[in-house]
C-alpha cells in the first residue's frame, strides 16, 4: 500500500533534513538537497522538497503498518514544525502497483 501527502510549507528541505536525520540514528536513511529516503522494518518513507512544498510517501505492505508511519511521520514533523501553526498533512492511500 502507499500513501502521500504534500505539505504546504516553505520550510521543506529543513524538515526533510531534521526528519532525515532525526530518523538516522536507528534505521538507515539518507538525504540529498531536494530528496530522502527512510527505511523502517516495516516500510519506507520518501521525502521531496520544493520552495514551497514537501511530499512525503510511504510505503508498506499492510494496511496498519503503513497507518504506523503515517503516524511517526506525521508526529514528528508537527513537532519540527511546532512554530509553523496551520500545517496540512492530510494523507492520500492508493494500492502498490506491481
Amino acid at each position: 500500500m502507499r500513501s502521500s501527502s504534500t505539505i504546504l510549507t516553505e520550510a521543506a528541505q529543513g524538515y526533510m533534513t531534521r526528519l532525515c536525520d532525526h530518523f538516522a540514528a536507528r534505521v538507515p536513511a539518507s538525504a540529498g538537497v531536494r530528496e530522502a529516503r527512510i527505511s523502517f522494518t516495516t516500510g519506507e518513507v520518501r521525502l521531496r522538497a520544493s520552495p514551497a512544498t514537501l511530499m512525503v510517501t510511504a510505503d508498506a505492505a499492510e494496511a496498519e503498518a503503513l497507518a504506523r508511519l503515517e503516524g511517526l511521520v506525521e508526529r514528528h514533523l508537527r513537532r519540527f514544525a511546532a512554530e509553523e501553526s496551520g500545517l496540512a498533512v492530510e494523507w492520500r492511500r492508493a494500492p502498490l502497483s506491481v
